[in-house]
């Protein structure tokens, strides 16, 4: 009797953790690349909004899908042992329809692209290492060429990959703006867990540190 308690406590175990502290998650596209490859798995922090923290700007978080960005979007339908495993958290979910980006405006900023860039958080121009090589900071299309403000309770967010990452600058007509409120964030990824070869922690870039808050 013993074997049967244990195998339910552990999953009792797993699933409060992926409900209440960390839960995995799989990059679905190539939008935060050279940061984050296709397939690999984050880990992503739940506990700390559970806090009242919000998301900060520089940090790559996990969101639910805010205003049907994802319409259209094939996804997989997954097997019964993977729907078991994403249920308790060791595996991604395929049916969650989340997206993963970075923050780069919180409520109040007022962040813009001219020409190829550089991005600009009140006034500040962003020094951005992370930009997929041969981007642009800022891209010369329509959506591309921005000045907003971002609400309060609300992100911008953009992939690191810019020019293949259909992101707030491309959804400002939806009913947010193309911003994300942050009541549909999951939480902040904060490690590649796989595979072990890109296991990396996911920083807070420099470069935030000098953007100033609006007064």
């Amino acid at each position: 009797m013993e074997l049967p308690l244990l195998i339910v406590m552990a999953l009792v175990l797993a699933l409060l953790i992926k409900t209440f502290l960390v839960q995995a998650f799989s990059i679905p596209s190539d939008s935060m690349q050279n940061t984050l490859q296709r397939g690999d798995r984050v880990l992503v922090d739940k506990l700390t909004p559970w806090f009242g923290s919000e998301p900060e700007r520089g940090e790559v978080i996990v969101f639910h899908d805010p205003a049907d960005w994802l319409a259209g979007m094939p996804v997989d339908e997954p097997n019964t042992v993977q729907k078991v495993l994403s249920f308790i958290g060791v595996m991604p979910s395929a049916e969650e329809k989340d997206l993963i980006k970075r923050v780069i405006g919180v409520g109040g900023d007022t962040v813009e692209c001219k020409g190829d860039g550089p991005v600009k958080v009140n006034g500040t121009a962003l020094d951005e290492p992370y930009v997929f090589p041969g981007n642009t900071p800022c891209s010369n299309d329509e959506g591309g060429q921005f000045k907003v403000t971002v609400p309060e309770g609300k992100v911008w967010v953009m992939g690191d990959h810019r020019q293949e990452s259909a992101d707030s600058r491309y959804h400002q007509d939806d009913r947010n703006e193309g911003m994300v409120p942050v009541d549909e964030v999951v939480g902040r990824a904060v490690v590649v867990a796989w595979p072990i070869g890109r296991w990396a922690t996911l920083p807070v870039p420099e470069t935030f540190e000098n953007v100033p808050d609006r007064p």
